[in-house]
Parts: structure tokens; C-alpha cells; sequence
């Protein structure tokens, strides 16, 4: 390995229904090349592509009702997550863990009030984070001939340990996962369970270029480019544990 460059974006405008996140990140500084990564807050994505609610015009249901006044939480933010769900997971402390419409084992299906667009409103998920992640893509190779790997994140707790890390959660043009299962070690062992989450790793490092209050939703990430491929490949979906392998959910 070389030489890894991180850098934030200075100077993103706020995000609204619409933008163009491939035209701003070209107007914020250079292009990014074609061995590059562009990580992007999910709150970008979300907020571009309307994926926002207001919690006025939430009516709660009786279970969100319920829910809500064991763990003290307001019933329309339950409502909400409720709503981004398939399966209530455990609930404890304030804190709903559920597995999301996406697949993703996480805290309140990602719903939060953090950086929203104004008072009274909670940021979703994107729907699609994979596709979310292939569009932005398609749409810098069309504006700079350029096509850069696309990252789209998220702050996930983790099982075992304290603090949160930036996830992959949507994923274009990088190898989500290196699989070094079978390949000998330094002293010529077979490997048998090193699978490498690359795209979390790419998230995570990219989280330490800005701070949660900057403002600063986009980073750059270069020296990765033996990661970065020419077709967009199965997307942060590959990092999904199946439920059959699922120990702890």
C-alpha cells in the first residue's frame, strides 16, 4: 500500500430536495479522479431525495404509543421508525434496535432529528442507499468524465464496543468486501475467516477528515484506487450478514 489521502469538502451549501450533490462536490475543488472515493453523509442523499419528515404530520399508532411511553421517546419519532422497519429487534434504555426495510441491523432505523433541514423534522434513510450511491456516480462520470468509487454512510453502534463508527451503507465502483479466505498468511497458513470490510474501513477513516458539526458532508479519499472498479458491483448490500449467520439479532 502507498500513500492515503483524506480530505473534507469545504464550503457545501445546506442540501435541499433536488440538489445536484455530483454538480456541488465539482464546484467545491477539484474533480475527483477515477481512483478516488467519494464519501457522502447519508443526510445529503436523504435530503436531496426528500427523505424527510415532519413530526407534525405524524399520527401515532397505539404500538408507537406504547413503545413511546416505556422508553420515553416522542410517539411520532417511534411512529417513524416503526414505519422504516420490518422487525422490532429489542428495545432498552431509549434505544429501539430494529432491522430496517434495507436489511441493516441498527439503532432507530437510522431515523434522527441530528442536521435536519429545520425544527420539528427527522432525516430517513435513503431508500436505495445502492442505487443512491450508483446514481451520484453515473452523474460525476457524466459531468467530468471522471467515475470515482461512491461511498454513502452512516454513524453505527457496534456490538461488543463503545462509540460509533461511519458505515457503509449505499456503495458504488469499490470492492465492498477482500476476501482472503484461502490465501496463505506471512508464514504460508491458510487463511480461513479474513474477509476485510473494506468499505466500512473507507467510511470510518473518512469520518476522522470532518467533524459531525462542520458541515462538511463530503470527503475525498485517494491511494485506495487497487479497490476502485470500473462497474459499480453489488453495492454495500454484500456487507450484510445473512439471517441464517446471524448469532446476536
Amino acid at each position: 500500500m502507498g500513500t492515503l489521502g483524506v480530505r473534507a469538502l469545504p464550503g457545501l451549501p445546506e442540501i435541499g430536495e433536488g440538489a445536484d450533490i455530483a454538480a456541488l462536490i465539482l464546484a467545491a475543488g477539484p474533480a475527483p479522479s477515477d481512483g478516488d472515493i467519494v464519501v457522502v453523509a447519508h443526510k445529503a442523499i436523504s435530503k436531496a431525495e426528500g427523505r424527510v419528515r415532519a413530526l407534525d404530520s405524524i399520527d401515532p399508532s397505539p404500538r408507537a404509543l406504547e413503545l413511546a411511553a416505556e422508553h420515553d421517546k416522542d410517539p411520532r419519532h417511534v411512529q417513524v421508525i416503526l414505519d422504516e422497519s420490518v422487525e422490532l429487534i429489542r428495545a432498552e434504555r431509549g434505544v429501539l434496535i430494529v432491522r430496517t426495510r434495507h436489511g441493516f441491523v441498527c439503532a432507530n432505523a437510522g431515523v434522527d432529528e441530528s442536521n435536519a433541514p429545520g425544527e420539528r423534522l427527522l432525516v430517513l434513510l435513503p431508500t436505495d442507499p445502492d442505487h443512491s450511491a450508483r446514481v451520484l456516480r453515473a452523474r460525476l462520470r457524466e459531468l467530468s468524465g471522471q467515475a470515482p468509487a461512491v461511498l454513502i454512510t452512516d454513524s453505527f453502534g457496534r456490538a461488543w464496543r463503545l462509540g460509533q463508527l461511519d458505515t457503509a451503507i449505499g456503495c458504488a465502483g469499490l470492492a465492498a468486501l477482500d476476501d482472503w479466505r484461502g490465501r496463505p498468511d506471512r508464514r504460508g497458513r491458510e487463511l480461513r475467516a479474513s474477509v476485510i470490510a473494506t468499505a466500512d474501513a473507507v467510511a470510518a477513516v473518512a469520518d476522522l477528515a470532518r467533524a459531525k458539526d462542520s458541515g462538511e458532508p463530503v470527503v475525498i479519499v485517494s491511494g485506495l484506487a487497487a479497490h476502485v472498479q470500473a462497474d459499480d458491483g453489488p453495492g454495500a448490500a454484500a456487507l450484510i450478514r445473512p439471517r441464517d449467520e446471524d448469532l446476536f439479532s
